[in-house]
C-alpha cells in the first residue's frame, strides 16, 4: 500500500496536481476526526470502498487549528474551545493506518470561515479538492454561520458535478460514538469506556525529548512527550503501555499534564516510567525514538507536593500501584 500523503492546505494538493504528480479527482470526506473514534473509523472504510469502486484515491479533508478554538480565540473565550483527544500527529497516524490515501490538512482561518456554502463548495471542493464523491456525517454542517447542511450540499453537488452521501450515526451499545463521548469518558478517568468508543487503547504519540532530567535525580528516569495542545482531554498519573522502545510493549507509569510541582509553564507532557527498561538501550538510549503510550488505568489527578521528597514519595507510590496493576509487585 502507498504511503499517506498529506498536504498543508487544499491549494498544495492542487499544484501537486498542476505538477503532474498527483493523479486528477479524489472521493472526500471532511471533518475534524478528533480521537478517529469508532464512528469516524466506519466512515473512513466506507469512503475508502467507495474510492476503491470508483478508481479514485481516498481523501480527508480535516482542519487545525479546530475550528471551535478559532471561534474561541475571536470571541476572547478560550474556554469555548473543546478538549483536543489527540494531537496533529495522533490523527494522522490514525488516517494512515485506516488506509487513507491523501490528507488535506487546511488552516481554519477567518477567512475560510467567512465563506458562504457555494463558495466553500466552489472554491473548496470542486476546484481545489477536484471532489468526485463526497462522504459527510448525518449531522453535518458546513459554510458561514454553518448555513449549509446535507442537503443543500447534495444540490450543489448536482450541479458541480460531484456525488454526495450521507452516514447515519455510528452506535455502541446504543450509543452514539462522537468526539464529545470520548472526551467525557476521558475527562472522567473512565480509560475502558474511551478504549470501547475509540476501538483501541487511548495513547498519545511522539518523539521522546530531553527534560530536566529531575525524574533521573528523584530516582525515577522519565521519556517525556510533548502534547501539543493546552487543554488535553484528560490530566493525570496513569498506568501505561510503551511501544517503540522493544519489540514488545514496555509497562509503565506516567504523568500527563501541567507538573505543578516543579513547573508553572503551563506546557503540557506526557512524562512516562517505564518499569522494566530494556538494558540494550543504555541509559540515554530513549531519546529521539517515536514512542506511542497507551494510558490504560487512571491512577489519580495531579498533585502539587510540598516539597521534592513528597514528589519523590508519590512517585514511589504511583509506581507500586502500577506495579500491582500489572501483577508485578
Amino acid at each position: 500500500m502507498a504511503a499517506m500523503r498529506v498536504f498543508r492546505g487544499f491549494q498544495s494538493l492542487a499544484h501537486a496536481r498542476r505538477r503532474g504528480t498527483l493523479p486528477p479527482g479524489c472521493a472526500l470526506t471532511i471533518g475534524n476526526f478528533d480521537g478517529v473514534h469508532r464512528g469516524h473509523q466506519a466512515m473512513l472504510a466506507l469512503l475508502t470502498n467507495e474510492a476503491r469502486h470508483r478508481g479514485l484515491p481516498s481523501c480527508v479533508l480535516t482542519f487545525e487549528p479546530h475550528p471551535r478554538d478559532h471561534f474561541a480565540r475571536a470571541q476572547g473565550r478560550p474556554d469555548l474551545a473543546p478538549a483536543r483527544i489527540g494531537t496533529l500527529r495522533d490523527k494522522l497516524a490514525e488516517l494512515d493506518r485506516c488506509g487513507i490515501d491523501q490528507v488535506v490538512v487546511q488552516r481554519f482561518d477567518q477567512r475560510l470561515a467567512s465563506l458562504s456554502p457555494q463558495a466553500f463548495v466552489d472554491d473548496v471542493l470542486a476546484a481545489g479538492l477536484q471532489a468526485r464523491y463526497v462522504l459527510v456525517g448525518d449531522d453535518f454542517n458546513y459554510g458561514a454561520r454553518r448555513a449549509g447542511n446535507y442537503a443543500t450540499l447534495d444540490a450543489a453537488g448536482t450541479a458541480a458535478g460531484f456525488d454526495v452521501a450521507r452516514m447515519l450515526s455510528y452506535e455502541v451499545h446504543g450509543l452514539r460514538v462522537s468526539s464529545s463521548a470520548v472526551r467525557a469518558a476521558l475527562a472522567a478517568g473512565d480509560m475502558a469506556r474511551a478504549a470501547d468508543l475509540l476501538g483501541r487503547p487511548y495513547s498519545i504519540a511522539g518523539h521522546a525529548i530531553h527534560g530536566a532530567k529531575l525524574g533521573r535525580q528523584l530516582g525515577f528516569r522519565t521519556l517525556n512527550l510533548r502534547f501539543n495542545h493546552p487543554k488535553p482531554a484528560t490530566m493525570g498519573i496513569f498506568v501505561v503501555r510503551v511501544h517503540g522502545l522493544a519489540a514488545d510493549a514496555l509497562p509503565g507509569v506516567a504523568s500527563l499534564g501541567v507538573r505543578p510541582t516543579v513547573e508553572e509553564a503551563g506546557r503540557v507532557l506526557l512524562e512516562t516510567h517505564c518499569l522494566q527498561w530494556p538494558a540494550q538501550l543504555g541509559i540515554d538510549g530513549g531519546y529521539g525514538r517515536c514512542l506511542r503510550v497507551e494510558l490504560l488505568h487512571k491512577l489519580h489527578d495531579e498533585r502539587k507536593y510540598e516539597s521534592l521528597d513528597a514528589l519523590r514519595a508519590g512517585i514511589a507510590q504511583d509506581t507500586a500501584d502500577a506495579r500491582r496493576w500489572f501483577g508485578l509487585a
